[in-house]
């Protein structure tokens, strides 16, 4: 009789313990899922540029190959992205990649774009082993000093600017920014046959 008063005991103290455990993992995870959207909601408020709708400042820079290319080459010919980032940069390095597969798809010598990727790496050779290792298509700028990233008012990297061909900035981004927003926002139609760019 005892032992059946026992097992009883213990299935019933079981039994609470999962309907606890459950409870409290189900109050975790809403609260888990309410907080990360909240804090994303704040970062899209507070991080992404507010220099839109503004000239864009004008600026120089030099490519690894000692080029120099201006903001002002571009000016009533093409709209330019301009992508800040750096070769220690994760999130950078995904991004630099996926533009590199957009302009190689999307990039013709007669397009009405040029994407210009400035790094803002102390080390210059860091950069440059990244854009060579990685064949960007695209022109790299060094800005090692971050004299362009000041200008342009740079809270953090990746960020991404496009510039109307009256040098006008018109859309502004902080961190990875899918490359379906960039072809919405160049007003390229989409060239693959899955959907993706």
């Amino acid at each position: 009789m005892d032992s059946i008063a026992l097992q009883d005991s213990e299935v019933s103290l079981g039994s609470r313990l999962s309907v606890r455990t459950i409870l409290v993992t189900a109050v975790l995870v809403a609260f888990t899922v309410f907080i990360t959207w909240r804090a994303r909601v704040l970062e899209t408020r507070l991080e992404q540029p507010t220099n839109v709708n503004i000239p864009a400042p004008d600026f120089w820079a030099v490519t690894p190959d000692g080029r120099t290319v201006s903001l002002a080459d571009f000016r009533g010919q093409k709209k330019v992205v301009v992508i800040f980032w750096a070769s220690w940069c994760a999130p950078c390095r995904f991004e630099m990649n996926e533009m590199n597969s957009f302009y190689q798809r999307n990039h013709t010598t007669s397009s009405d774009f040029e994407i210009l990727g400035i790094s803002v790496d102390l080390d210059t050779k860091e950069a440059t082993n990244f854009a060579t290792s990685q064949k960007l298509s695209f022109p790299v700028l060094l800005d090692p000093s971050e004299r362009v990233a000041r200008a342009y008012e740079e809270k953090g990297i990746p960020t991404m600017f496009i510039i109307d061909k009256s040098g006008k900035i018109t859309y502004g981004h902080l961190g990875n920014d899918p490359s379906l927003s960039l072809a919405r926002e160049l007003g390229i139609e989409v060239k693959s046959s899955e959907g993706e760019l």
